[in-house]
């Protein structure tokens, strides 16, 4: 594969989740950091992220987001970025509090995974992730 890709799963009922718009989305953030590669995503409720984040960062109770940048070698056909986990409710609770449409809050959250995919962490490069997300924020009004 030479492109991007991304690959959006969800089993949800509610809240309704607009697929296209976010693989768009996600298409868009891609091109817009320069990856190239394959990345997949998986909305759910707060079980599954709950026991995601309990697993993976140790700590309990669900998340909005987490990523898991691939490290292994890059396939036949291409990279692959790694994986971003969105839970729709935790996200649905949030565009309420914050007044507005869920298709922007699940926006912001993929933009948020797809940055960790890129390299970047908050937690230990000094606000340059902060930076760039508030910038790319601006860019897509969200």
């Amino acid at each position: 594969m030479t492109g991007r890709e991304v690959r959006l799963h969800c089993r949800l009922r509610n809240p309704p989740i607009p697929r296209d718009e976010l693989v768009g989305f996600a298409l868009d953030a891609l091109g817009k950091l320069g990856l190239e590669g394959e990345v997949g995503v998986v909305v759910c409720g707060e079980r599954t992220i709950a026991a995601l984040n309990r697993r993976f960062r140790g700590k309990r109770g669900p998340t909005d987001v987490l990523s898991f940048p691939y490290a292994g070698p890059a396939g036949a056909d291409g990279p692959y970025l790694g994986d971003i986990v969105i839970a729709a409710p935790v996200a649905q609770r949030a565009a309420k509090e914050e007044g507005r449409p869920l298709a922007v809050e699940l926006k912001r959250l993929l933009l948020h995974g797809i940055l960790h995919l890129a390299g970047y962490d908050h937690e230990t490069d000094g606000g340059a992730m902060a930076r760039k997300e508030r910038g790319l924020r601006r860019a897509w009004k969200l």
